[in-house]
């Protein structure tokens, strides 16, 4: 079950290998058991669920939810009828990049779940596209509606020593260079195409949110490394 290509707006990579990839890390550093309860924070147009719906038992279940209204319907319509514990739900929320007539701000947005629902929160290549408030909220929701010693999986573009020399000397697919409010980016007329954060404010930041026992980093591929684990850089955190 894959989306026309012409339908998929996410990322580059391999719609069905990415999904996989991600899918074996999930369970092999996040720790993912199959009759858990399950959070994709900008689950796109299924690149991650679809892999889901043959390890999630009836005990586990799956919300997702995007900004971009044609990757939830076209959830909704493919997935949701084969597979009724996996539900999506359309977020509007303005982000410069993937919805720029979005209604509210991320950092007002309520995650639309209760308090401890959920077992594991993942979002893959969301904070690359947010800015720092946002991605503050974004992580006290995360903490809000996670259990006691639940797993939040995310990616990141991370500035550190190694990263910000790598980024100038090596083949660094992005260059950070411009500053913008707490955050860095590499394109100043669509500031959201792509994020980078200081690793000390997003592990200060977690801490803050109660998301700290322990911090998992394992770094990517973007800046030059040589045999990293993933393109981007990836945090496993716990609830406290």
């Amino acid at each position: 079950m894959t989306p026309p290509r012409s339908k998929i707006f996410i990322g580059a990579g391999d719609f069905k290998v990415v999904g996989q990839e991600f899918k074996k890390l999930f369970i092999d550093i996040g720790g993912l058991k199959p009759n858990e309860s399950v959070l994709d924070v900008g689950c796109g147009i299924g690149r991650m669920a679809i892999p889901l719906t043959n390890y999630l038992t009836a005990q586990g279940s799956y919300e997702g939810f995007d900004i971009v209204e044609q990757g939830i319907a076209w959830c909704q319509r493919m997935v949701t009828p084969r597979f009724p514990g996996f539900h999506f739900q359309l977020a509007d929320v303005y982000n410069s990049h993937y919805h720029p007539q979005g209604r509210y701000q991320a950092h007002e947005y309520r995650f639309p779940f209760e308090d401890n629902r959920f077992d594991f929160v993942f979002l893959t290549s969301v904070f690359t596209h947010m800015p720092v408030r946002e991605t503050a909220h974004y992580l006290a929701e995360i903490s809000r509606v996670l259990k006691p010693g639940g797993r939040c999986f995310a990616t990141f573009f991370l500035l550190n020593e190694e990263s910000r020399t790598l980024m100038v000397t090596e083949q660094s697919t992005y260059n950070f260079q411009y500053e913008l409010e707490g955050r860095y980016i590499f394109n100043p007329l669509d500031p959201d195409l792509g994020t980078a954060f200081d690793e000390s404010w997003v592990l200060t930041t977690l801490i803050q949110c109660g998301l700290s026992s322990p911090v998992s980093v394992y770094p990517g591929r973007w800046c030059g490394r040589k045999n990293a684990t993933t393109f981007q850089d990836i945090v496993v955190a716990y609830k406290r």
